[in-house]
């Protein structure tokens, strides 16, 4: 699969990486002692009562109004780091702790939208508590299947995840003196002009008609160049073909590549992981054969480890639990809500491995896909297809944001199971909060309950629904699958599958790494092919994602980080790669410019959050 970044994660044997075992005495005396049941109490109080629901609702207010939503780890992990700076450095992982929880309690209410899909569509509502039960369980298996997708995309491929990345930098260097004053400028200067940034794109006409976004590129800085690149390749590319697929009606007069590059990046996507998986199956027949899974398991850290027989029995445990709800409960057709919980099994992954890379999780695309092979299976009824796609929608956003935890968790050093207790814990509020949080907002605000596709005209005010719409207008093409998309998706698919094959049996062969490697003449190839000529799919499909001028400022980032530490690496050759000077020396993964674009993200995520509360205090005053 795709190449990490030049900016590494932290090694496993990075001291940084190995949390103490023994109970840690707080600077202050009234903060318990790590480890403690007072401890995970006051962490869970924190987080389930203060920093989920402030998150929470910020991100149902989102989506209800513009259409997106941020999940508030940067501010939970801030406020957490707060609560625990009393445990110095090691109260980085009861920060994370927290941040994880609320994380999930926001990625379940900004699923809101989906109650408010219902009720565009028509649908009898059921009772509030078959809502959160159903929710409830869907969210308990994405959970169990993020974790299960984690030692392959987290521990084996080393995803860079740039927001888990920005979040993991904050809890060390909030909690660390030496770190702090180490990485406090590069962090808190890209933190403010990220927010600075933000409010431009809100307040200046020129800078929002040129699609700025900060954490857009933020998150390109800190995966560099030969990821960033082939999103601009692909941008462009479909620039230049738009004009011919609008010819032929594959796009209508005024619409963008996006809507339809969407659909040739996730069969990319598909493609491609379909070539490694297999790879991977191969791989891992041969471990069992010369029995060396054994032999990794008693080498691996105590902090990783996680019993795999008791998450694959919790999530074939929830996957039944959702299946009886649906149907037994809310009355559905049982096939249907089987084919959505196949098809969060493959999207957890695929999106996975797109968040991963771009910090981009397209579940508005992984949504629309899974309408159109319902469509293709002969499905007409919308309301039973909205329930099957619920299922993939919560799957996707709670199951990536746990391979984006369990990431930051990775560079900390954090305990997986003990990080997981704190999820289903954010799960359970966050299903409350979700239907609660739907019913609150409608009926406080009647003009969510208007089905926009129907009455264009009608005057909602700031409530656009962006989301919704889009939701609503994909549910409603049921049965009717056109031509064009199925040609799209099979090439797609031949795209992905073709170049990576490719990539995997020349670009890893050893003669190739060595010519690379060996002269700037090599380098400059390299570059070229893994940035140009045979880019990774995952990375292209990132230009077909998000409109043009997005792809030009991830672009840019990761441009700008390359030849950064291009020229950085020539002008420092006596000195250590990455240390900030005076004999302080950052983790592997603080570099300058992953400390700068993680407080691009952390800055502008802060900005849209402060301002989504807001909105909805003015509303309420």
């Amino acid at each position: 699969m795709a190449q990490p970044a030049p900016q590494r994660p932290l090694p496993p044997s990075s001291p940084d990486a190995s949390p103490s075992s023994e109970l840690v005495q707080p600077r202050f005396g009234w903060l318990p002692e790590v480890g403690t049941w007072k401890y995970h109490a006051l962490l869970s109080a924190v987080a389930l009562l203060i920093l989920g629901p402030l998150g929470g609702i910020a991100a149902s207010y989102m989506n209800f109004s513009v259409g997106f939503f941020v999940g508030g780890q940067v501010l939970a992990g801030i406020l957490g780091s707060a609560v625990t700076y009393g445990y110095g450095a090691e109260g980085k992982h009861g920060a994370n702790y927290m941040q994880t929880m609320a994380a999930s309690v926001a990625s379940l209410c900004a699923m809101s939208v989906l109650i408010q899909a219902m009720v565009w569509l028509g649908m009898e509502m059921p009772p509030a508590w078959q809502l959160i039960l159903f929710v409830g369980c869907v969210g308990m298996f994405a959970v169990g299947v993020g974790m299960l997708y984690t030692p392959l995309l987290v521990d084996k491929l080393q995803l860079d995840y740039p927001s888990g990345l920005a979040v993991a930098n904050i809890l060390r260097a909030l909690t660390d003196k030496r770190l702090l004053k180490a990485s406090i400028s590069k962090l808190g200067g890209g933190t403010l002009l990220g927010a600075v940034t933000a409010w431009m794109t809100e307040k200046v006409a020129f800078v929002a008609s040129i699609g700025t976004s900060a954490a857009t590129v933020g998150a390109g800085m800190i995966v560099g160049s030969r990821i960033t690149v082939p999103a601009i390749v692909m941008a462009v590319i479909g620039a230049r073909v738009t004009p011919y697929l609008r010819e032929i009606g594959w796009l209508a007069p005024s619409d963008p590549f996006r809507k339809v590059g969407f659909l040739l990046g996730l069969a990319m996507i598909c493609g491609a992981a379909a070539v490694d998986l297999s790879l991977l199956a191969v791989q891992a027949a041969a471990r069992i054969r010369s029995r060396a899974t054994a032999v990794a398991d008693a080498e691996e850290e105590s902090w990783k480890k996680v019993n795999m027989g008791r998450l694959v029995a919790w999530v074939l445990g929830w996957g039944a639990a959702t299946l009886l709800v649906g149907t037994l409960v809310l009355h559905q057709p049982l096939g249907w809500l089987l084919l959505g919980l196949a098809l969060a099994l493959l999207f957890v992954l695929i999106n996975g491995i797109s968040y991963g890379i771009t910090d981009q999780n397209p579940i508005s695309s992984a949504f629309v896909i899974s309408v159109m092979l319902m469509s293709l299976m002969g499905l007409k009824n919308p309301l039973v297809g909205l329930m099957g796609a619920t299922i993939l929608l919560i799957s996707t956003s709670v199951g990536c944001d746990m391979q984006q935890d369990r990431s930051t968790g990775w560079r900390l050093g954090t305990n997986r199971v003990i990080q997981f207790r704190y999820q289903v814990l954010g799960v359970i509020m966050g299903a409350l909060l979700c239907v609660g949080l739907a019913r609150v907002f409608m009926t406080a605000y009647p003009a969510l309950t208007i089905n926009q596709l129907d009455n264009p005209k009608a005057e909602v005010g700031q409530w656009g629904s962006a989301m919704t719409y889009k939701l609503v207008g994909a549910i409603r093409g049921l049965g009717t699958l056109s031509d064009a998309t199925v040609k799209l998706l099979l090439i797609g698919l031949a795209i992905g599958f073709v170049i990576q094959a490719v990539r995997k049996g020349v670009l890893s062969r050893p003669g190739y790494q060595r010519f690379i490697k060996g002269s700037r003449l090599g380098f400059a190839v390299g570059w070229a092919m893994d940035s140009l000529l045979l880019s990774s799919p995952y990375a292209s499909s990132f230009g077909g994602f998000v409109n043009f001028p997005a792809a030009l400022w991830f672009g840019a980032g990761g441009i700008f980080t390359s030849l950064w530490n291009t020229l950085a690496q020539r002008g420092q050759k006596s000195h250590a790669a990455g240390s900030p000077g005076e004999g302080e020396a950052l983790p592997e993964d603080m570099s300058s410019m992953s400390l700068v674009g993680g407080g691009l993200i952390a800055g502008e995520s802060l900005f849209f959050l402060i301002a989504g509360m807001i909105g909805l205090l003015s509303l309420l005053a």
